[in-house]
This record gives C-alpha cells, sequence and structure tokens, in this order.
C-alpha cells in the first residue's frame, strides 16, 4: 500500500531518514519495519511561530516493495537527419527548453546564441568584477546559458500549469540539479551549479544531432512574403531553417531595434526600476525567526532566511523582487557607460549577506519624455536611469552606494557599510537618478517595510544603485493560437525577451509552448523549404 502521509518535524531532525522514517511510521499508525521506503513529496519551513519546524508530505510504502523513482537519465534521440529544423537564437531557458522539446517531437534544434559558452564566460565575469571591464557580447546577461545562468537559479513560478512546472523540474534533474528541487516548496539550483547543468543541456543537445553556436549574433534577416528565409549574423554567416524562434532575452536592445527598424511591430511594455538593497545575513535570521541577535537562535539548523515585502505608495506598488539569502550583488550591466545591478545565491547561500531588488511599478506616463522613440521609449527611458547610474559611480562599474538610513532622507553617506559588490562603490545620493515620484515611493517604502520587518530600517544596510532589468520594456506581438509574430508567420517571439516570461521557470515553459506549437504546425503542414 501507499499512502500520502504530512507530518511535522522540528527543523534540527528534518536531515535525519531514521527520524524521518520514525514520524511517518508513527503518523500512519504501523512500525517502522513496515515502511520499505518513502518519496518527499512537498518540503516547506513554517517559520511563523518562535520555534520553526518542517511540514513535511511524503509517499510512504506500507508492507509492499519500494519503488524509486523514474529514471533521471534523459535518452538520446537521434535528430541529425531529421527533415524539419528550427533556428533558436538565444541560449537561454527558453531557447533550451525550446530545443529539448523539440528534440522529443524529432525536429533538429540550431541554436545561435551571441555570447561565449559558459567556461569562456566566465573568465568575462571576472574581468568585469575585477577590473571594471566590459563584454558587450559576453556578461551576466549575455552568453550560454543566458541571463538565468547567473541570477540565482530559483525555480519557482506564479504559474498555474502544474504539469509543466514538474516536467522542467524534473529536467533540470535529469541534467544535474538536486532531486530536492522536486520537493522544496521554493526550489532553488544555486549559480555555482547552474553552469554544469547548462553545459550538460548542450553536450545532450549536440549528441542527439542539434547545434549551438556561439558567438554568432543575429544582424538582420530576408524575407519573403510573411516569412523570414534567411537570417545573417553580425560575422557574415547565413542560416536557414524551417522556422525561427526568437528567444533572446529582456536585455538584447539591438533585436527590439532591428524588429522597429524592418518595421514590425512591437510594443512599449510596462516594467520595474529601483535598487538593490543589502543587509547582514544574520539581522535578516533574528527577524524572521524572531530572535534577539545577540543570543542567537532558539533553533539551530535553520537556512539562511528570506523575505517578500510590497507596499503601495502614490497608486504605485513597491515591492521585493528576486531576494537572494545569502547571496552577492554582480554587475549585470550589457554596455559600457550603462549601470545595472542584480543578485544571485550559490546552493549553500552561505555568504554573509542577504540582498533583493526593491523595485516600484514604471507607467507610461514615466517615459513620456521619450516618446518620440514609439514602441521603444520604456527601452530608452530604461537606459537613461542606467546611465545616470554609471555617471554617478564615478567609470569602472563602481556602483553608487547609500546606507538605507541615508537613502530616505537624501543625505549622502560620509561612510559605507560592507557590501558584496565587486567592482567597487561610490557614495553617492542615489534617488537623483529616478524621477522624483519614483524616488519618493521607494524612499517612503522602506520605513513602510520596518513596519512589517522591525530592525528592517537600519544603517547597517546599504543601498545599490540601479537595478532596472526586472523585464523586458518592449512586448513582441505573437498570435494567440499560432504563435506566431502578426508579420511573419515563421517568426515565434518567445521568453523573456517577447515579454512573455519572467524567470526561469516561466521561460522554460514558454521556450517548450512555442516548440510544442510548431511541431504541431509542422506534423499538419507541408515543408516550406529544405533546412540549410
Amino acid at each position: 500500500m501507499q499512502k500520502k502521509i504530512q507530518i511535522k518535524i522540528p527543523v534540527t531532525e528534518a536531515a535525519s531518514e531514521p527520524w524521518v522514517r520514525a514520524g511517518l511510521a508513527k503518523e500512519a499508525g504501523v512500525a517502522e519495519n513496515q515502511i520499505t521506503g518513502f518519496h518527499i513529496l512537498k518540503k516547506s519551513l513554517d517559520a511563523r511561530s518562535r520555534y520553526p519546524h518542517i511540514l513535511l508530505t511524503a509517499s510512504v510504502f506500507i508492507n509492499e516493495p519500494f519503488q524509486p523513482r523514474e529514471g533521471m537519465q534523459q535518452p538520446l534521440r537521434e535528430i541529425g537527419h531529421a527533415s524539419k529544423s528550427v533556428l533558436i537564437i538565444g541560449a537561454g531557458p527558453a531557447g533550451l527548453f525550446a530545443a529539448l522539446s523539440l528534440i522529443r517531437s524529432g525536429i533538429r534544434p540550431v541554436i545561435l546564441e551571441r555570447g561565449k559558452d559558459i567556461r569562456a564566460r566566465r573568465r568575462d565575469l571576472a574581468r568585469l568584477n575585477k577590473e571594471g571591464i566590459i563584454n558587450p557580447e559576453s556578461n551576466y546577461c549575455f552568453g550560454e546559458g543566458g541571463a538565468g545562468t547567473y541570477s540565482d537559479g530559483k525555480l519557482y513560478t506564479r504559474s498555474n500549469k502544474r504539469g509543466n512546472v514538474q516536467r522542467i523540474l524534473d529536467l533540470f534533474v535529469r541534467f544535474g540539479a538536486d532531486e530536492n528541487i522536486l520537493y522544496e516548496a521554493h526550489p532553488h539550483i544555486g549559480t555555482n551549479k547552474l553552469p554544469g547543468i547548462i553545459s550538460a543541456m548542450r553536450h545532450y543537445i549536440i549528441a542527439c544531432g542539434g547545434e549551438i553556436h556561439f558567438n554568432k549574433k543575429l544582424n538582420d534577416w530576408t524575407e519573403n512574403g510573411e516569412k523570414i528565409v534567411e537570417i545573417q549574423t553580425e560575422d557574415g554567416d547565413r542560416f536557414r531553417s524551417d522556422a525561427v524562434i526568437l528567444a533572446t532575452g529582456h536585455s538584447a536592445r539591438d533585436i527590439f531595434q532591428l524588429l522597429h527598424r524592418k518595421k514590425k511591430q512591437i510594443h512599449a511594455k510596462p516594467f520595474a526600476l529601483g535598487v538593490r538593497v543589502e543587509h547582514p545575513q544574520e539581522l535578516i535570521n533574528s527577524i524572521q525567526y524572531h530572535y534577539i541577535r545577540e543570543e542567537g537562535p532558539r533553533v539551530a539548523g535553520l537556512p539562511p532566511a528570506a523575505y517578500s515585502l510590497v507596499h503601495t505608495e502614490n497608486n504605485r506598488s513597491v515591492f521585493s523582487f528576486c531576494m537572494c539569502p545569502g547571496g552577492i550583488i554582480a554587475p549585470a550591466s550589457t554596455h559600457e557607460g550603462e549601470l545595472v545591478v542584480n543578485g544571485w545565491s550559490p546552493s549553500k547561500r552561505n555568504n554573509p549577506f542577504a540582498n533583493s531588488g526593491i523595485v516600484v511599478n514604471v507607467e507610461e506616463k514615466d517615459w513620456q519624455a521619450h516618446a518620440k522613440q514609439g514602441p521603444l521609449a520604456a527601452m530608452f527611458f530604461q537606459s537613461s536611469i542606467e546611465k545616470k547610474a554609471f555617471t554617478l559611480g564615478g567609470g569602472l562599474f563602481k556602483a553608487p552606494a547609500q546606507r538605507l538610513t541615508d537613502f530616505v532622507p537624501g543625505k549622502i553617506s560620509g561612510s559605507l557599510p560592507a557590501c558584496s559588490y565587486g567592482p567597487g562603490l561610490k557614495a553617492a545620493n542615489i534617488p537623483d537618478i529616478f524621477p522624483v515620484n519614483i524616488a519618493r515611493s521607494l524612499q517612503r517604502a522602506f520605513p513602510a517595510f520596518d513596519k512589517k520587518m522591525k530592525g528592517y530600517f537600519t544603517q547597517e544596510a546599504i543601498i545599490v544603485a540601479t537595478e532596472s532589468r526586472t523585464s523586458s520594456p518592449v512586448r513582441i506581438p505573437r498570435h494567440e493560437e499560432t504563435l506566431t509574430h502578426p508579420q511573419l508567420n515563421n517568426l515565434y517571439p518567445c521568453g523573456e525577451g517577447a515579454g512573455y516570461a519572467g524567470g526561469i521557470m516561466s521561460a522554460a515553459m514558454d521556450g517548450e509552448r512555442v516548440a510544442e506549437k510548431i511541431a504541431d504546425i509542422f506534423s499538419t503542414k507541408p515543408i516550406l523549404h529544405e533546412p540549410a
């Protein structure tokens, strides 16, 4: 017999298999030796009380042979000589999971990535952090795995398409992620582990007969009627296929400009804009777990605490974004002269700081100064803020910074606390970067957050600017039924850059959705031209 059982266990015992087994046996009303094994289905931390505990749901095997989880090996599928191929522009989560889905359907994916492979990309990131020198094609946003590779590896989504979510999680495990992402309430891989997983996906795609080309930046295409016939890359290479998936991410501004130049429909899209705030992780732990820092936690073994905050100010939503316990603030710029920051955490979340984006919803009225740019107005507004931040930081990607208690009154800090941001900091008045209404919304939100998390508003916290790549400032429209662009019926806008995703999971699911639609169309329509 298999039985689904939920138990509540002390945090200190959650990692003990015998203790968990004993708890399950007691709840099931059977002897421990009658339990032949169990699978954890869900695991979450309940920290609402002064004595946090773990809620664990398991599928328990009682008096019958234990069946391990289904094999996590990804079988090879030979598609090297497939009659149909699809070009995928971008090797981020949307592009990679689109490729995996196409392979399952017997279609050959050919991925073109403007940046470098994982190993070469690391060297460019090191140079950016240590020397303040950026490679516009190889950075925290561009390169194998896309921005998701260096954005913490959070794997939860608000999507209610649970079947798709489970498949994405299964695939991550098959390519090397820990099985705990299958049952953790807020699964997280860690930036240190994601590169190996992304590399494993690349090797699999190539082993099946697909292709991945690096340093291949799309810069034009030719059309025949309402179809793309051929795409050209910046180095002069040309590629043909039966369809093109455009999965270039939220920072590929040149792609938005290319579409606009070729008179293809795009629309300005609201996004969120703000700062990164960083606290000592121990301070956040004490607030969330209800203990005095000097006395330490009442319960040992608690994970680094996270938080989620929201406040409405002047009819604008101010909220935490991509909160990273035990994390690091990183330079996420893609161009010289523009400063962007983001956060990430390693798998153990064991750095001494906790950081989070604190951002404000940007509205159409905010980018009216750039209205002459038409559908690119929000993008140019975003860029103008990043340029101000770069100038205020003094160059070399040093970030303007301010103690939280000085940010609110708009006072330049006389000294700055320790911070995880690698390229360095410069004391500055960060509100000067933003339009007055956005700055005031941020300034008023932090004291309000302190009412929800007493001790949050502290001079120990530091503000770093600017958090501006929360989502794409452009939406590339697509037909609701076919998922193709309204003017090009073999171009499939996809993922975050097109405005249809917001994070690793939703981008991966959108990649699958587009690939499945292409497979469906290919099965009912003739091939339009031979693949390259």
